[in-house]
């Protein structure tokens, strides 16, 4: 395998555990029309020359990674951003065709693309069936047009039902729309019409979050300024059994704190960040883990991105033990499928339970043979259960 010579030792340990797992991957697009205030994931709003130029270096890295997973059946491909659906149709075709150059999907492979409502036009759709893409992620965050123009999202209500009917039109059925509750002054009887016409949609997943005022954000210095204030927690537990309740009633089984989806529809590549698999991500803020213990993070810089002449600028995280344990108690406690006790070394099973043992008493966590859960009650407390938990 051809490798820079100035490649670091972990990033070596990296490709060494990595290689023979099957891995899925991950495409960063950083790329937005505008910001939305709430959002603090790495893009930028460069125009088209620059675009060109990040899927040349896309290419050089996918080039340059191939050895770090097998390549030649990869279950899952996730391009995410950013805003994906703003690269123009013939990048869009291109970043696909690279791919393919590079390495092979599984026949099944799950394909995911993120696209903005407004995005979603018929040169789009004819773009996207020059592809491998069989899955939509759009955000909604609302049907609410006020809100969306508050937290400055581009589309409108209409847009979002319109693009949803587009997609379902062209033969795209495996859809899953975003919402966000707990935003600055939504009350509870707009979060359950929000909820209510998602539901009344019939798509095959659904993602719910809670609003979280990250540092750095516009809504975070409007916090800070008093422009805003958070939701009580109380009503965001409501909002919260509200969406459980419905979900449940409508069908979708609840098999991630923030996810739902009906039977056979579970999103394949986002499961793979919660049971431990490894994973490749390529782009400017792209993240990768070896599935064990060694992470890698590409810096968020779009310029240092697309100026590299080997590998991209990046950093590499070796986990001790102690964080391993942690990352597993994070990750499986947040899924339907719970903790498997089994997966921990004796020293680790022993602190778990002990840990464990008020929450099992008052009934946050449930035991089932070898697997910790977190209960509908635990659901509401998570991170308090799941940080009592860690080391």
């Amino acid at each position: 395998m051809l490798l820079p010579m100035s490649i670091p030792a972990s990033t070596k340990s990296f490709i060494r555990n990595a290689v023979t797992k099957v891995g899925g991957i991950y495409i960063h697009v950083p790329f937005c029309q505008k910001r939305c205030i709430y959002c603090d994931f790495y893009s930028t709003t460069c125009g088209l020359e620059w675009k060109r130029s990040y899927i040349s270096a896309l290419k050089r890295e996918m080039r340059l990674r191939r050895p770090e997973i097998d390549f030649s059946r990869v279950p899952s491909l996730y391009i995410g951003g950013g805003t994906p659906s703003q690269l123009p149709p013939d990048l869009l075709i291109e970043l696909f065709q690279a791919v393919q150059d590079n390495y092979t999907l599984t026949e099944d492979a799950e394909v995911t693309i993120e696209v903005n409502p407004d995005d979603v036009t018929p040169s789009l759709i004819d773009a996207l069936h020059q592809t491998p893409v069989n899955r939509i992620s759009m955000g909604v965050q609302t049907f609410e047009d006020e809100m969306l123009r508050f937290l400055n999202r581009r589309h409108t209500s209409e847009q979002a039902l319109q693009a949803v009917q587009l997609f379902r039109d062209a033969g795209y059925n495996n859809i899953s729309l975003d919402l966000i509750y707990g935003l600055p002054g939504q009350t509870f009887e707009a979060w359950t019409c929000d909820v209510q016409q998602l539901l009344k949609l019939g798509v095959p997943h659904l993602s719910a979050y809670a609003l979280s005022y990250e540092n750095g954000t516009p809504l975070y210095k409007m916090l800070q300024e008093g422009k805003v204030s958070e939701v009580p927690d109380e009503l965001s537990w409501r909002m919260y059994e509200y969406l459980m309740d419905e979900a449940a009633a409508w069908g979708y089984e609840h098999y991630e704190i923030s996810n739902f989806a009906k039977p056979g529809m579970r999103a394949r590549h986002n499961s793979s960040y919660w049971d431990g698999s490894p994973y490749l991500g390529l782009g400017p803020g792209a993240h990768s883990y070896d599935g064990k213990n060694v992470r890698r993070s590409n810096n968020t810089s779009l310029e240092e991105y697309v100026s590299a002449t080997a590998d991209v600028p990046h950093q590499v995280e070796v986990l001790s033990r102690e964080e391993q344990y942690d990352e597993m108690i994070m990750t499986r406690l947040r899924t339907a499928s719970g903790l498997r006790l089994p997966a921990l070394t004796p020293e680790q099973e022993d602190y778990c339970l002990q840990m464990a043992e008020q929450h099992l008493r008052c009934g946050n966590l449930l035991r089932d043979g070898d697997t910790l859960r977190l209960s509908r009650k635990g659901i509401f407390i998570s991170n308090s259960v799941i940080s009592d938990l860690m080391c």
